[in-house]
């Protein structure tokens, strides 16, 4: 399974990091840290959000563009209106550079996303020393209790939580943990399948006070129409995006699109 094997390797990457560099270290840089961009706000807004993802490749999908630079491209996604960007910070599988967000923090004024596979609060405090305004939180990859802990301890710093689901049970676990912003992954991380009906069927138990994202399997406004109309927020747009000849206006296409009505969520 692919989630198993990127997992048992993310503990052993935590545990060489976190003896690099101590916690308290951490503490310490995020003290001195400028204030969290509102990521939760960005995205809630009248329209169709768009979250344009840094990435140079994927276990599914090999090599996309290792050459890319991180922070030009997130200048492009900005300048087509992105209302936020979210960075791969995972090198095994997904080639990201080090420094690769703390370069995209600097070189926008949108808020920005860390996605990696977060299982242990040293990664939290990492986050936010790098400059993180928010953080993925994968249910399949978490307990429940270390779920709510790490949502809680994201919050206390300052970041948003964008918790994943992928199927009706981790819905219920992350409505349980009192998540405000929930990410409906249409692929599988389990065999990288993917299906966009995934948040056709999901988004029906979200309640319309809770943010929807809809991530993987959005090629294009077809799609962002799609989802927007189903009742997603926002959509975290990577693949697409990475191989795009001209990625600002694909960006403005996506968020042009879906500016038409949702047919909402139940409240």
């Amino acid at each position: 399974m692919f989630l198993d094997r990127i997992l048992q390797d993310k503990k052993i990457e935590v545990a060489e990091r976190s003896r690099r560099v101590a916690l308290a270290d951490l503490e310490r840089l995020v003290a001195e840290a400028p204030p969290p961009r509102d990521f939760l706000g960005a995205i809630k807004g009248t329209g169709l959000a768009v979250i344009g993802e840094v990435k140079r490749g994927s276990p599914s999908r090999g090599p996309i563009r290792p050459d890319l630079d991180a922070a030009s491209l997130a200048v492009q996604y900005q300048v087509g209106g992105c209302a936020a960007i979210s960075v791969l910070t995972d090198a095994p599988h997904f080639l990201a550079r080090p420094h690769d967000l703390e370069r995209v923090r600097a070189a926008t004024t949108v808020p920005v996303l860390r996605k990696d596979f977060l299982l242990d609060e040293y990664q939290i405090w990492e986050s936010r020393a790098m400059g993180a305004d928010a953080v993925l939180l994968i249910v399949a990859a978490l307990q429940a209790g270390e779920l709510a802990h790490l949502v809680r301890l994201a919050g206390e710093l300052g970041m948003c939580p964008l918790v994943e689901v992928h199927s009706a049970e981790e819905v219920d676990i992350a409505l349980d943990r009192g998540v405000r912003l929930v990410g409906v992954n249409n692929r599988d991380l389990r065999t990288f399948q993917v299906n966009l009906e995934t948040t056709q069927r999901l988004i029906q138990q979200i309640p319309g006070n809770v943010a929807v994202v809809s991530e993987s399997g959005i090629a294009g406004p077809r799609e962002a129409a799609l989802v927007r109309h189903w009742g997603a927020d926002a959509i975290l747009v990577g693949e697409a995006l990475v191989s795009s000849a001209d990625p600002a206006g694909l960006v403005r296409a996506l968020s042009e699109t879906g500016t038409g009505s949702s047919r909402g969520r139940r409240s």
